[in-house]
């Protein structure tokens, strides 16, 4: 079945080894250098994504540190016009309070004004009566400078009443 040949083992062991000097000689060496290429640059993109990937790590945290001052930002931005708020609205109320105190008081002016008014002309009325009263109960009419003395003598016991 199987019969072993010496010559041709001879010659194929033969090719074989120079095969493989030839290879080894010519075509091992590029093989194993672009083996070895490959490698190197498998290796240096795997740097670069490492490189990437921390930068955008760092970018990241920058990013947020960012967001975290502008979100500071923003608070103190809404206290301060809170803040501002507040005094514009304690400003207008006591303006408005003010304006009030002034109105009032220039009513109670007008008021007091208008009441000295009233009694003075309430007085001359009174005078002119008591004068017409007077005549009738006298029969007889005054002058004008008896008139005035009877007026003042009457609204000084007036005023004392």
């Amino acid at each position: 079945m199987f019969e072993l040949n010496p010559g041709l083992s001879i010659w194929t062991t033969v090719v074989f080894i120079l095969l493989v000097v030839v290879l080894g000689k010519f075509a091992w060496k590029p093989i194993l250098q672009s083996l070895r290429e490959r490698e190197e640059k498998i290796r240096d993109s795997l740097e670069q994504a490492e490189r990437a990937r921390a930068e955008a790590a760092e970018l990241l945290r920058q990013n947020e540190r960012n967001m975290a001052r502008a979100e500071e930002e923003f608070q103190k931005i809404v206290r301060e016009a809170r803040v501002l708020g507040d005094k514009m609205k304690e400003e207008i109320v006591t303006k408005a309070h003010q304006q009030a105190q002034r109105e009032l008081q220039n009513t109670k002016q007008e008021i007091r004004r208008d009441i000295e008014a009233a009694k003075q002309q309430l007085r001359s009325e009174v005078a002119d009566l008591a004068v017409k009263a007077a005549e009738k109960i006298l029969d007889e009419t005054l002058d004008a400078g008896r008139q005035k003395k009877l007026i003042e003598s009457t609204l000084k016991q007036l005023t004392k009443n």
